[in-house]
């Protein structure tokens, strides 16, 4: 029995869209905050989704002043400290099967240190995760494999032990260039859009058996 539980990969959890149903929440904003802050990008949080706020900064609002970029940042913050943090179906139902039955688990999330303290509290995530990585952590966001590959060290762990649970397209490619084996949740994304870039396709996490996770 040790012996097989040993074999059994490390899961790595995106946060939003994977264990929290943010996704909808955020479009919302960051749409509206695009067309408020002019940026003339039709459908601006598509074009971010899974990214760090630096890295939103650095390449939507580099020809802004410094003031404007700060207060980007003082609104996108006072928007995350008062967000729901609704959890995808099963999600964690799963999260607490896996470690019933020895498996490590690691958080990988974009956000900052700041909100994943508040949810954390909020949804009693504490003791849950063998690592987590958040933004505060890294240099390069995701799609850079970074983020990941910190996970996998932390744990001791070679990539190819990993799966990932992803749902937007860079992180998808950051666990994917990371060189582990990626399941897409279709909770952003639909599922024929997800299906070539990932190993399977899952729309949450209901029902998902322990015997399933070993197929993976």
């Amino acid at each position: 029995m040790l012996k097989q539980l040993t074999q059994l990969k490390t899961a790595l959890f995106d946060f939003d869209g994977v264990i929290v149903d943010t996704e909808p929440i955020y479009d919302i904003y960051w749409n509206e905050a695009g067309e408020r802050y002019g940026l003339g990008i039709k459908n601006f949080a598509s074009h971010i989704k899974g990214t760090t706020l630096p890295y939103i900064l650095d390449k939507y609002f580099s020809g802004y002043s410094e003031e404007f970029k700060e207060m980007v940042l003082r609104e996108s913050m006072e928007f995350e400290s008062q967000m729901p943090f609704p959890p995808v179906r099963g999600a964690m139902d799963f999260i607490h099967l896996l470690k019933d039955n020895g498996v490590k688990t690691g958080l990988v999330t974009s956000s900052d240190d700041v909100k994943v303290k508040r949810a954390f509290h909020l949804l009693q995530l504490d003791n849950l995760f063998d690592t987590v990585v958040t933004a505060d952590r890294i240099t390069r966001g995701k799609p850079d494999p970074m983020c990941y590959l910190l996970a996998a060290s932390d744990l001791k762990v070679s990539p190819a032990e990993c799966l990932v649970f992803e749902d937007s397209f860079a992180g998808v490619q950051a666990g994917s260039s990371a060189g582990m084996r990626v399941i897409g949740l279709s909770t952003t994304n639909s599922q024929e859009s997800l299906q070539d870039k990932v190993y399977k396709v899952i729309p949450n996490f209901e029902n998902i058996t322990i015997n399933q996770y070993k197929e993976w």
